[in-house]
């Protein structure tokens, strides 16, 4: 089957194939209408096939004419316990994080969730240039016959690929792929680069984005276009990038764990679970609010299976002719579903404080005109004290919302603490401070000293606290939904209530197929931590050397 999307100067074609190998596992997308701003309800499980939607075009909703919850409220959010998939959706737009493409399926960024994104790169990069890779760029148009040249990826991907048919108003002499990801544009480049052991190893990264045409779509975690950064490295030995493949899933963990707060369970995939072309997948696996998992990143050791299809060879040390073995590795836009299903509570979003956009909001309060300048004075110089240690910190001082209002809107956009300065604070030289993890009177403290450096000292502890707290939440949560297993029936009862299973597995790829038809879970990894003794596979009862975690995922 083709689906043209007819555009001035091209055509896109989205081309369907039948892949018995490609088997990963989609959730419908269910379309709500929500008593907030409508901002994402045309992202659905329905793939338009033409720029122009026939159904009545959405009118931009006027500041004065904003929908009101039953309660009164603007940008309510669904009850998290009530519905996670519509909550997960409220928070998106009530938070300001994404809006809606022209395009279903496809999602604009906003500079809210765009930050989150920043953030994200802040880290990564520096971990990337720290072990030797540089960043560049690889076109977004990809020959068609690159993609056909290894024949697991071209299985493996058919059923997403976008292609442009069209060019200037001409048909194309070949067809071109829209980027759904680059292993065989970079093998092509890596073929010019690359003569000698010398040129080796050869470590790049780049951030792009990437187009995979979905047939069912969830804002962030799943859409038609997303971004990422994606690494690709070339080496002389198999073990060097046995190590590159290794080192780089070890980043993406600290950077789980240190900087997002999501205690992610490290691993290899399994054989049906590894990434197309790939001879290994290692992987970080979180698990979300509604305790299904999300594979957060990936990093594959490619071995010669590329290289091979492409010619990517080198003369070694003994002047023999040798094909490079390679690695690639990515982590998208998805991360940001991931804080958010991880963390978010039912006022909205509670981010991280290292890599929340604003990590201190400042509300002045005042009624009478004769203490709106004290205040306002007062609240300037606190924001320049934290400015200038670091912190990002934001003032809000606008004057056509009440301060109760500033409290619930910045808390369901996630800032971690929140400074409240009123005319009796000025006066005593103090201020109020509140924990957007512990909610209600139990995370607010009274009178902190404003005195520069012992206000900057009170805020890094508290914000480090906070850092410390929502990853230890959600440790537990994720410790408290694994359950061990020793049978397939002790599995299917642990997957049917929700939870994750984990027990020894050795069980073949026909068996691990059974699993996901009868359960709806897949292997999400063989963890790197494995516990020690004799194993018996929970499928078979024969020996097993490894302990698989099995869970449904996004």
């Amino acid at each position: 089957m083709v689906v043209s999307l007819r555009i001035p100067s091209f055509t896109l074609s989205y081309i369907r194939h039948s892949s018995p190998l490609f088997t990963r596992s989609r959730h419908h997308y269910q379309r709500y209408r929500y008593p907030c701003k409508p901002l994402l309800a045309s992202i659905s499980s329905d793939v338009s096939t033409s720029a122009t939607n026939k159904e009545k075009p959405k009118q931009p909703i006027k500041k004065e004419e904003k929908q009101q919850t039953k309660s009164g409220q603007e940008n309510y959010i669904t009850p998290l316990s009530q519905d996670f998939n519509a909550w997960y959706l409220d928070v998106i737009a009530s938070a300001e994080l994404a809006d809606y493409g022209p395009v279903r399926g496809t999602m604009v960024i906003r500079p809210y969730g765009y930050a989150i994104w920043e953030a994200i790169q802040d880290y990564l990069n520096v971990k990337f240039k720290e072990t030797g890779h540089s960043n560049m760029y690889f076109p977004q148009f990809i020959p068609y016959s690159f993609i056909e040249k290894e024949a697991s990826h071209v299985e493996g991907f058919s059923p997403e690929l976008a292609v442009v048919t069209i060019g200037g108003g001409k048909d194309l002499e070949e067809k071109l792929v829209v980027r759904p990801t680059s292993e065989t544009i970079v093998n092509h480049m890596f073929t010019q680069w690359i003569h000698s052991y010398r040129d080796l190893p050869l470590m790049v990264n780049q951030w792009a984005n990437i187009t995979r045409w979905e047939m069912r779509t969830k804002p962030f975690v799943r859409t038609l276009e997303f971004l990422w950064q994606e690494g690709h490295t070339a080496h002389a030995k198999p073990e060097e990038a046995e190590k590159e493949a290794l080192q780089m899933i070890d980043i993406y963990t600290k950077f789980a764990y240190e900087m997002a707060a999501i205690p992610v369970v490290t691993g290899r995939k399994s054989k049906a679970e590894t990434f197309a072309g790939a001879s290994r997948t290692y992987t970080i696996e979180a698990m979300m609010g509604d305790k299904k998992a999300l594979q957060a990143g990936t990093s594959h050791n490619l071995g010669q299976n590329f290289s091979r299809a492409f010619g990517t060879q080198f003369l070694d040390e003994n002047t023999q002719l040798q094909h490079v073995w390679q690695t690639s590795w990515a982590i998208s836009t998805r991360f940001i579903g991931g804080i958010i299903m991880t963390h978010g509570d039912d006022a909205g979003l509670r981010l991280p404080p290292r890599i929340a956009p604003v990590q201190v909001v400042i509300v002045p309060i005042w009624k009478k005109d004769d203490e709106k300048n004290g205040v306002l004075a007062a609240a300037s110089s606190v924001e320049k004290a934290l400015k200038t240690v670091g912190i990002r910190v934001k003032l809000d001082d606008s004057e056509q919302r009440t301060p109760g209002w500033k409290f619930n809107f910045w808390e369901m956009k996630g800032v971690p603490l929140r400074i409240e300065i009123g005319p009796r604070d000025v006066s005593s030289g103090t201020l109020v401070v509140s924990r957007r993890d512990i909610p209600g009177k139990q995370g607010k403290v009274f009178g902190v000293s404003m005195e520069p450096s012992i206000l900057e000292a009170y805020v890094k502890e508290k914000l480090d606290e906070i850092q410390s707290s929502l990853l230890e939440k959600a440790v537990s949560f994720r410790n408290s939904n694994i359950v061990d297993v020793s049978s397939y029936d002790e599995l299917k009862e642990a997957i049917s209530q929700g939870k994750w299973a984990r027990g020894p597995w050795s069980a073949s790829d026909a068996e691990e197929l059974r699993v996901k038809n009868e359960t709806g879970a897949t292997i999400r990894c063989f963890p790197f931590e494995q516990p020690g003794g004799i194993k018996t596979c929970l499928m078979t009862g024969n020996p097993a050397e490894e302990v698989a975690i099995f869970a449904k995922s996004y």
